[in-house]
């Protein structure tokens, strides 16, 4: 797997060494601790599942959905802007496939905030929380439970199968902090585009036949309740272990489970058209997750820190990019669902209005654009405006609280509830729950 690495210089070396290998590594028992236990849902909406599209980095909102075809050549960049299926609507140069279905999306192009690194805009954008401390820009911040852990402790998904996903990593800020790390995402750090795909510790190994395995099983388990049947109480660890366990032996054993990561099933024709490569497959991976039931994906795509050599490394990065998300979004309307599945692309900021030296844009949070599909979005709309060089957000100018909450109210959480940490203290989800009303239906 290729590891993108920010202006900070971190790969997932450095995650390990911070000791944050057992949420980011795939494996199964850890991972399998994102299943959620379901709580009931306080509004109701149409929308059953989220993909979110990170693009980890920061993209520019000037090369995508902001385009400022009259500012200054330094401003502006070498793009030129195209039209899109909304008439007076433009994007830029390169994501000609979003535009023409432009009239199926909402772009929100006035976002702001103020925490202009990596990690504390990564926090404030994935959690709605901003960071209680200043961060460095390559810190791992969790001071708030993420979006996707959010909707895995009070979501719940079929028999077998996790509530949070995140294809092929996760983001620094997409844990669970103090929910615990049962609601942590199962990483599917394997490439679906690779031959002969299957996702590590979910089959049985080889040579293992099936009725062998449950014979194991049943051995361990008589020989746990000779052993624990005097000390069993609510807190016993161990036994908060075996549950874990025992969820990795359902996966394993569940055949919706088996059917969902079996991506092989697909014709050729749908995997042609999401694109082959690595995230064109993960973005029908997760297609096929939400299909199976699973409420919240997190699709992490690096590289979007350029600081450098801006408009030639976007030329390569944005057209097999754009083009699966546009395939992602045709092919939930075709099969029905993207009235209930609710699809998002943004990072942690924009980039800065003026081309630096070395032909790149620097961290920029006073200005970005943030992309909705389904879910029950009014589609066909742009909100909010940035100023004629795209300095700031000047028309309806909105936080990423308006945006997380949001997410919440799409899916059925009220982002004004009440959580509380393993101490009793009560915390709100958001403490803006004021959503973004021209997302809602």
């Amino acid at each position: 797997m290729r590891v993108h690495k920010n202006c900070d210089g971190l790969t997932r070396r450095d995650c390990l060494e911070l000791g944050l290998g057992g949420l980011i590594s795939g494996g199964l028992v850890g991972a399998l601790r994102a299943r959620a236990v379901a709580q009931s849902a306080e509004p109701k909406s149409r929308a059953t599942s989220c993909i979110l599209i990170w693009m980890d980095g920061g993209p520019t909102h000037y090369e995508t959905f902001d385009p400022k075809p009259d500012a200054p050549l330094e401003v502006r960049g070498e793009y030129e802007p195209i039209a899109t299926s909304l008439p007076g609507v433009h994007f830029s140069r390169h994501m000609r496939q979003l535009a023409r279905i432009a009239d199926k999306l909402a772009i929100v192009r006035s976002i702001r905030h103020n925490q202009g690194n990596h990690g504390a805009g990564n926090h404030y954008m994935m959690t709605g929380a901003p960071p209680r401390i200043p961060v460095g820009c390559g810190a791992f911040v969790s001071f708030h439970p993420s979006l996707g852990s959010v909707t895995a402790h009070q979501r719940s998904a079929p028999d077998g199968l996790p509530a949070y996903f995140s294809l092929p990593r996760m983001s620094r800020s997409g844990g669970p902090n103090f929910l615990g790390a049962k609601y942590a995402p199962f990483v599917v750090a394997d490439d679906p585009n690779a031959k002969g795909f299957r996702v590590r510790d979910i089959a049985l190994p080889p040579g293992l036949q099936a009725e062998r395995f449950r014979g194991r099983q049943s051995i361990r388990q008589q020989v746990d309740r000779l052993a624990r049947i005097k000390e069993k109480t609510a807190g016993d660890p161990v036994l908060a272990l075996d549950d874990f366990y025992q969820q990795g032996y359902t996966l394993m054993t569940s055949a919706q489970a088996q059917q969902a990561f079996d991506i092989q099933r697909e014709p050729d024709e749908v995997r042609g058209k999401f694109g082959r490569h690595s995230f064109g497959q993960r973005a029908l991976l997760a297609r096929r997750l939400v299909e199976a039931g699973v409420p919240f994906v997190t699709l992490y795509h690096g590289g979007w820190d350029h600081h450098s050599n801006i408009f030639s490394g976007l030329a390569n990065k944005l057209p097999p990019f754009e083009s699966s998300i546009a395939a992602l979004i045709n092919d939930l309307d075709q099969r029905g669902m993207l009235d209930t599945t609710l699809v998002c692309a943004l990072g942690e900021f924009g980039r800065t209005p003026k081309v630096n030296s070395r032909g790149g844009r620097d961290h920029w949070s006073n200005a970005m654009s943030v992309m909705f599909a389904g879910g029950g979005t009014p589609p066909g709309q742009v909100i909010g405006a940035t100023d004629r060089q795209g300095y700031s957000a000047l028309e309806r100018v909105l936080s990423p609280e308006n945006f997380v909450s949001t997410i919440y109210r799409k899916l059925g959480i009220d982002p004004a509830k009440i959580v509380y940490t393993p101490d009793g203290r009560p915390v709100h989800l958001v403490s803006n729950p004021t959503p973004i009303d021209e997302l809602l239906s």
